[in-house]
């Protein structure tokens, strides 16, 4: 009897290892692992960017240095900074209030710019203006260029692993705000426009804890629509990209990448604003969040993508907002 229950286990083994040996690359083993076309393991190195496994992943920070000030009105100081995300190093800008520092520090104000050409970006570009205003009132601003961009280390050279980088890059520097003197670590908001917009909702997927944000026209259809929507605006109609596309589908699950599934984790005060006359972010987009997240929400007639129109409004609502959850 023991031989003959011995005999069956073989062969049930030799019936599997048969299977699993006929599998792909692109098939499934664990949510680590592929299995080669000759039966080697291999890793899949963006699995560790779901939107699950960031989540479960422990970010630290590390020392934000701020370097000499460019510039110094009555009411902030601005100061180039640095920190490291991942080995990486990131710079970005501070605007930091000159007003009397309340004891445990300035509320802070993690902002996320749109994209922007590597060609035609420059430091606070696309977060500059807003930051002025926020450390008018009493709010410090920190704004990451990203890496690639300023004096930033370079990204993946996978155009996906990039992409992901941003997230991470953000929750490092979210974890880092504790590092510096001057701010309030217990009171941090976070605002994002456009695509960084959608690196706010994901961020906020993650970290999965009360957190006020405010949103200008965000990205916010699933991955990879929400990047694909955009390619006609590329020289080559996006060609390259769906060929990217098509090889990073046959290994992962894209589903696990897209905030779209994990809306229900952004538990903290939302607000959304959205220009009517947006030409880069459907209103639609925006209407659809907004009830999803039953978030605040304001549309301005006539506004644009970036909010010309009605900005002086908008950022006025931001005051009122941050006051509210920050204070």
């Amino acid at each position: 009897m023991r031989n003959l229950l011995i005999g069956i286990c073989l062969g049930i083994l030799i019936s599997v290892g048969a299977y699993y040996g006929k599998r792909t690359a692109q098939n499934y083993v664990s949510s680590h692992e592929m299995i080669s076309p000759i039966g080697k393991i291999l890793e899949k190195p963006l699995d560790k960017y779901t939107i699950n496994n960031v989540s479960a992943r422990k970010f630290s920070g590390s020392q934000i240095i701020l370097e000499e000030p460019t510039a110094t009105t009555s009411a902030y100081t601005v100061y180039p900074f640095h920190f490291e995300s991942d080995n990486k190093k990131v710079t970005g800008l501070a605007h930091i209030p000159t007003s009397p520092e309340p004891a445990e520090g300035f509320p802070v104000i993690v902002q996320f710019r749109g994209y922007i050409d590597q060609k035609n970006y420059a430091p606070g570009a696309g977060t500059e203006h807003s930051a002025e205003v926020f450390a008018q009132n009493g709010f410090m601003s920190l704004a990451p260029d990203f890496l690639g961009y300023g004096g930033s280390d370079k990204p993946s050279v996978d155009v996906f692993e990039e992409r992901f980088e941003t997230y991470t890059t953000a929750l490092n520097l979210f974890a880092s705000v504790k590092t510096l003197r001057v701010a309030d670590a217990t009171k941090i908001g976070i605002w994002g426009h456009s695509n960084g917009g959608q690196i706010a909702l994901t961020v906020l997927e993650i970290l999965h804890r009360p957190v006020a944000a405010s949103l200008w026209a965000p990205v916010s259809k699933p991955f990879p629509y929400s990047i694909l929507y955009y390619t006609d605006e590329a020289d080559d109609h996006g060609k390259a990209l769906r060929k990217e596309l098509a090889s990073f589908e046959e290994n992962y699950n894209a589903e696990l990448y897209s905030l779209t599934n994990y809306l229900s984790r952004i538990t903290g005060p939302t607000q959304i604003h959205q220009g009517t006359a947006d030409d880069a972010v459907p209103v639609a987009w925006s209407d659809t969040l907004a009830k999803t997240l039953k978030a605040d929400y304001f549309r301005y007639p006539g506004a644009d993508h970036d909010m010309q129109g009605a900005w002086n409004t908008v950022i006025a609502r931001d005051i009122v907002f941050f006051e509210k959850y920050l204070r």
